[in-house]
C-alpha cells in the first residue's frame, strides 16, 4: 500500500504542473498569427502533452474512492469549501483588478465557475456523489484493453468522424454522451488499472511510446486543424476525447510503474500544495498576461517565465494559506 501512495503523490504533482503548462501556453496556441509557426508549434506540443492532467485528477480520485472505501462528509465539507474559497478569491480578483462583469458571475455562480478553471470543483463533487455506488472489481488486462479500445475511441462521441463514400464508420454510436460520463469512466479505470499487476518492463516502454506517439497525434491533428479551419479548434484538444483518453491511460500506468517506490522532493512539495497551487494559478497567469508583466518578444523565454513565475507565486500563496489553515480546510 506504501508503494501506491509513493505513485499517487507524484502523478498529483506531475498533473498539477501540467495544469499549469496548459494555461501558461493558452495564449499561444489561441493567438497563432501573433508568433512564428515554430513557437506556435512547441506551445502546441507542450500543451498536447499536458492535456492528460485533468483525466489524471480523475483517475487519482476514482483510485481513492470508486474501491473498499467511497468519498466521505469531510470530503464532501472540503470541496465546498474550496469551491466558496477560491470563488470568493476569484471574485475579489475580478472587483479590483479586471473590467469582468462581477454581478453577472455571481448571478450564475451555480451554473458556472467564477473563473474558468474552478469548473473542475463541480465536476469532482459528481465524483464524490457516485462514490458510494461504485466499487471496480479486478478485472483481465483483456478486458481492460476492450474497454479502453471501445470506449475510449471506438464509441467515443469526441472522436472526428470518419467516413467511406458517406458511410461513418467511426464513431460508433453507443449514446454515449456528455463528459460526466468520461469522468467517472477516468475514475473507474484509475482504479482498475491501480489494482493490476503492470509492473512488466515491456509493459511500461510500451505505454510510455503511446503516450509519445498520442501527444504526436493531438499535436498534428491540432495544426492540421489550424491550417485548415485558418483559426485555433480545440477538437484534438479535448479532455474526453479519444488521444487524450490513450495518452492518460498510458502515463497513469507509466508513473505507477515507475515511480513508486519514494515520492520524488520536488513532486512531493508540489502534490502538497497542489490544491491551492490548481486554485491560484489562473488567476496569476492572468494577472501576469493583463498588466503585460511578460516576453511576448521571445515566446519560449517567455513560456519558461510564466511558468516559473506562476509555480512559484501560486506555491508560496498555497504555503500562505496552509499556515492559516491548520485543518487543510482549503489548502
Amino acid at each position: 500500500m506504501q508503494s501506491k501512495i509513493y505513485w499517487i503523490d507524484n502523478l498529483r504533482g506531475i498533473a498539477c504542473l501540467m495544469v499549469v503548462m496548459i494555461h501558461t501556453t493558452t495564449w499561444y496556441i489561441t493567438n497563432p498569427g501573433s508568433v512564428t509557426p515554430f513557437d506556435w508549434g512547441i506551445a502546441n506540443l507542450l500543451n498536447s502533452a499536458s492535456r492528460v492532467s485533468v483525466p489524471l485528477f480523475f483517475m487519482i480520485s476514482g483510485y481513492l474512492f470508486f474501491g473498499e472505501r467511497s468519498a466521505q462528509p469531510r470530503h464532501f465539507l472540503r470541496i465546498a469549501l474550496c469551491l466558496l474559497f477560491y470563488s470568493a478569491i476569484a471574485l475579489l480578483y475580478i472587483v479590483l483588478f479586471t473590467s469582468i462583469n462581477s454581478e453577472l458571475s455571481l448571478k450564475y455562480l451555480l451554473q458556472k465557475p467564477v473563473f474558468y478553471h474552478l469548473w473542475f470543483f463541480f465536476a469532482i463533487i459528481v465524483m464524490y456523489l457516485v462514490s458510494p455506488l461504485i466499487q471496480v472489481k479486478a478485472v483481465s488486462g483483456g478486458m481492460l484493453l476492450a474497454l479502453v479500445v471501445v470506449l475510449g475511441i471506438v464509441a467515443n462521441p469526441n472522436t472526428v468522424a470518419q467516413k467511406v463514400d458517406g458511410f461513418q464508420w467511426l464513431p460508433i454510436n453507443l449514446y454515449i454522451g456528455g463528459d460526466t460520463f468520461y469522468y467517472i469512466l477516468y475514475g473507474m479505470l484509475g482504479r482498475a488499472i491501480g489494482m493490476m499487476h503492470t509492473q512488466q518492463r515491456v509493459f511500461t516502454w510500451a505505454c510510455a511510446a503511446l503516450f509519445v506517439l498520442a501527444v504526436w497525434v493531438i499535436s498534428r491533428g491540432t495544426l492540421h486543424e489550424l491550417k485548415w479551419r485558418g483559426n485555433f479548434a480545440d477538437t484534438w484538444y479535448l479532455y474526453c476525447g479519444p488521444m487524450v483518453f490513450l495518452c492518460a491511460v498510458a502515463l497513469f500506468t507509466v508513473v505507477k510503474n515507475t515511480l513508486n517506490s519514494r515520492t520524488l522532493p520536488g513532486l512531493t512539495l508540489i502534490s502538497h500544495h497542489s490544491l491551492g497551487i490548481y486554485g491560484f494559478h489562473a488567476l496569476i497567469i492572468h494577472a501576469l498576461r493583463t498588466r503585460g508583466i511578460e516576453l511576448q518578444r521571445w515566446p519560449l523565454l517567455d513560456i519558461v517565465w510564466i511558468f516559473a513565475a506562476t509555480l512559484l507565486a501560486s506555491l508560496a500563496l498555497s504555503m500562505l494559506v496552509q499556515r492559516i489553515d491548520r485543518r487543510r480546510l482549503v489548502s
